[in-house]
């Protein structure tokens, strides 16, 4: 799915619909895409950055890294040739692992978790792809099972360090300034009554340059970004909390109930309701 059609119809970008791990080279991306998965992934050579909820996140090879893909994100920038794993571990499968519910709740909000150093073992990621490629049904459960045990290691190793992170070192062009203050000022402000301009003004930038800067580094506009990431907020408190669904419409900045269910069932093929049913039962 290229940008054009990504922004046409605002759906999640195409991806696995249950458990998944694949290899390919790693690229930049010409646009932020979005999907309902914790994403984890390992580098196997090189480096790269990410640009995720208003930070410039920066990996080195061998540290896994591991965040919830309903945040719209994007890799700025990749060394040459770097072979990465991908692996997709659906919403209702995280939500079942016996996993401390600070550090799940800081997951769902936009926290980007990485191992301090590379220590995880390249070996066990180029195992993994193989015998989820080539492996049987019990073969391959195993692999979910181990994925499953590395990330709750993974998510408590990093709570005890308070969910620290290792600043991107690539230098930064004013588009990507621009884009990381806009999508930092729309995670603090994504409740409100905004617009373009509003933002703009928060930013301190015009709003024309900001839409444009959002475009060139994202491949999305401004508003695009804000409508997907009150939908990520929605889909967390939707799985994580009783609270009504109306609620959770003006909390994240929807307006109305029956707006939020248009935008949801539109963006996300299902209705808000049917989405907390769905992480509630585990199918």
């Amino acid at each position: 799915m290229n940008s054009r059609e990504t922004e046409a119809n605002g759906r999640w970008s195409e991806s696995p619909r249950g458990f998944l791990i694949e290899q390919h080279i790693a690229d930049t991306m010409t646009s932020a895409h979005w999907h309902d998965h914790i994403e984890i992934n390992l580098l196997l050579e090189g480096s790269m950055t990410y640009l995720f909820n208003g930070k410039q996140e920066h990996v080195e090879a061998g540290r896994l890294v591991l965040f919830w893909a309903a945040i719209p994100h994007q890799t700025i920038h990749v060394t040459p040739d770097s072979p990465l794993v991908c692996i997709y571990l659906p919403l209702v499968d995280f939500l079942a692992l016996p996993i401390e519910a600070k550090a799940r709740q800081a997951i769902l909000q936009g926290a980007f978790t990485q191992e301090s150093k590379s220590c995880w073992g390249i070996q066990t990621g180029a195992t993994w792809i193989a015998e989820w490629r080539h492996g049987d049904t019990a073969r391959r459960q195993l692999v979910a099972d181990e994925v499953g045990i590395r990330v709750r290691r993974l998510i408590l190793d990093h709570a005890e360090r308070e969910f620290s992170r290792l600043e991107a070192t690539v230098p930064a062009g004013p588009g990507v300034k621009y884009t990381q203050l806009l999508t930092e000022l729309i995670s603090s402000h994504y409740a409100d009554a905004l617009t373009l301009t509003s933002l703009a003004e928060l930013a301190d930038v015009h709003s024309t340059t900001a839409n444009r800067a959002f475009r060139e580094v994202l491949g999305i506009s401004v508003m695009e970004y804000l409508t997907r990431y009150r939908l990520a907020r929605a889909m967390q408190r939707l799985a994580e909390t009783e609270d009504p669904i109306i609620t959770i419409a003006y909390d994240c900045g929807f307006g109305s109930t029956a707006r939020f269910y248009e935008i949801f069932k539109k963006r996300t093929e299902t209705t808000p309701r049917q989405f907390r049913m769905k992480t509630r039962s585990g199918s």
